[in-house]
């Protein structure tokens, strides 16, 4: 780390402020890297570092534990749908119908899904960080 003080003057005729060294506020290169620099291979060798490689290991990982949950979710569904046949009466608020278990179950489902999202919008949007 540079000081960033100016030195003091060495004569009278020097009494005026010099200006701080724009080297001395510049971050050094390690501090300055951001994540995709400190991420990316180094260009002059084409090695991937251990952490790189970790990096990408587990986004693979990542990836396919989010294709079994999917896949066993899908799963889940149809057999739900399969199980869930039979009519049964729903009464709505200005009537009543005859209507598969299933549908009921499905679309209960996403209306809450939906609704969890717009209130977790609302949230971010009250808490955001304020404009400066």
């Amino acid at each position: 780390m540079h000081d960033s003080s100016p030195a003091p003057p060495s004569d009278s005729s020097a009494l005026e402020a010099t200006p701080p060294d724009p080297e001395a506020d510049a971050p050094d290169a390690e501090e300055g890297a951001t994540d995709a620099e400190a991420g990316a291979p180094d260009a002059a060798s084409g090695a991937e570092t251990p952490r790189q490689r970790f990096r990408r290991k587990a986004e693979r990982v990542r990836l396919h534990a989010n294709s079994v949950a999917v896949v066993a979710l899908l799963a889940y569904l149809v057999a739900l749908a399969a199980l869930n046949t039979r009519s049964v009466k729903a009464d709505w608020v200005f009537g009543t119908s005859h209507v598969a278990l299933v549908w009921i179950v499905l679309f209960t489902a996403i209306l809450g899904w939906l609704l969890g999202l717009l209130s977790i919008a609302k949230y971010h949007w009250r808490t955001r960080r304020p404009h400066s």
